[in-house]
C-alpha cells in the first residue's frame, strides 16, 4: 500500500487541542469574566480583569481562616508535596522554556521554605524577660491575604521565591503573574492544584500589571503587598500609595537586580508577619 493510500486509510488528520491557560482561582481555572484572552508565548492566555481579582480576593479571605488553622508541619507536609509534584513534572517546564537549572532550583527553593514552617514561631517567637510574676510570649502570627507581583524573570524560581514565602506562615496569596511569560506561572497553578494545596491559598491571575495592580493595592480586603515585579517605579509608587487606604504592609521592589538563585534568607517570610504577644500571670 503506498503512502497515499495508507493515510487515505487511516482517516483524516486529527487536529490537535489547543490549550487556553485560564486563571487559578479558588483553587478552579475558570475564564477571565471579561471572556478575553491575548496572544503571548505562542498560547492564548486569559486576560484577567477587575472583576477576576475581586474574585481572587474573595477566595484569598475564605482560605485565611482554614490554612492559617493548620498545623504548621501539615504546611510544611504540604509544601513539599509542591516539590514532589513539581520534580515530576520536570520536564514539561524545561518545555516551556524555563531553563533545567531554574527548574531544579525552584524544586529546591520549596524544600527549603518546608523545612522553615515549624521553625518560624522558635526563630521569632519566644519568652521576653519582664519585671513582675508575669510570662510575657511572642509568637509570630500570619498577615492575612497577601497580593504579590511576580517578576518577569525567571519565570519560574522568581515566582516560588515570591509565593513560597508568603503561604509557609498561614498567609494566603493573590498572585499577578509575569504578563510576558505567564504559561509558568498557569503551570505551576496546575501543579498546586495536585499537591493537597487548600483551594483560594494561592490565586493566579494572568494579563497586564496595569490594568489589575492598582486594584489589587486599592482592595480593602488585602492586607499586604509585595511589589517585586513592578517594573516601572513610578507605578510602585502609585501602588504605595494605594496600598496606604488599610495600611497594607508593602515590600517594595528591590533597587538592584536581584539574585534568585542566592540564599533566599527570612526577610520575604518575616515582612507577611505579624508579632502577638501576651502576658500571663505566674503560678504561685
Amino acid at each position: 500500500m503506498s503512502d497515499s493510500a495508507a493515510v487515505a486509510a487511516a482517516g483524516p488528520a486529527r487536529v490537535a487541542v489547543r490549550k487556553t491557560y485560564k486563571l487559578f482561582i479558588g483553587g478552579k481555572f475558570p475564564r477571565s469574566e471579561s471572556g478575553r484572552t491575548y496572544q503571548v508565548q505562542d498560547s492564548n492566555v486569559a486576560l484577567a480583569s477587575r472583576k477576576d481579582l475581586r474574585d481572587a480576593v474573595v477566595a484569598a479571605r475564605a482560605a485565611v481562616k482554614g490554612w492559617s488553622g493548620a498545623t504548621a508541619y501539615n504546611r510544611g507536609q504540604i509544601l513539599y508535596r509542591v516539590a514532589e509534584m513539581l520534580e515530576g513534572r520536570r520536564e514539561q517546564f524545561v518545555a516551556l522554556g524555563e531553563p533545567a537549572g531554574e527548574v531544579d532550583a525552584a524544586i529546591d527553593r520549596w524544600v527549603w521554605y518546608a523545612g522553615w514552617s515549624d521553625k518560624l514561631p522558635q526563630v521569632y517567637g519566644g519568652v521576653n524577660p519582664v519585671a513582675g510574676p508575669y510570662f510575657n510570649l511572642s509568637t509570630p502570627e500570619p498577615t492575612g491575604v497577601v497580593g504579590v507581583v511576580a517578576p518577569a524573570e525567571p519565570s519560574l524560581l522568581g515566582l516560588v521565591s515570591v509565593v513560597a514565602p508568603v503561604i509557609v506562615s498561614g498567609n494566603t496569596a493573590v498572585v499577578l503573574a509575569s504578563p510576558t511569560r505567564p504559561l509558568a506561572a498557569v503551570t505551576l497553578a496546575e501543579v498546586l492544584a495536585t499537591s493537597d494545596l487548600p483551594g483560594g491559598v494561592v490565586n493566579v491571575l494572568t494579563g497586564t500589571i496595569t490594568e489589575t495592580a492598582p486594584w489589587l493595592a486599592s482592595h480593602l480586603d488585602v492586607d499586604a503587598l509585595d511589589l517585586t515585579g513592578v517594573p516601572d517605579p513610578q507605578l510602585a509608587v502609585e501602588l504605595e500609595q494605594a496600598a496606604a487606604g488599610n495600611l497594607k504592609r508593602v515590600l517594595r521592589p528591590a533597587v538592584t537586580p536581584v539574585d534568585w538563585s542566592a540564599d533566599p534568607g527570612t526577610r520575604r517570610m518575616t515582612t507577611f508577619l505579624e508579632t502577638k504577644t501576651v502576658w500571663h500571670p505566674k503560678g504561685t
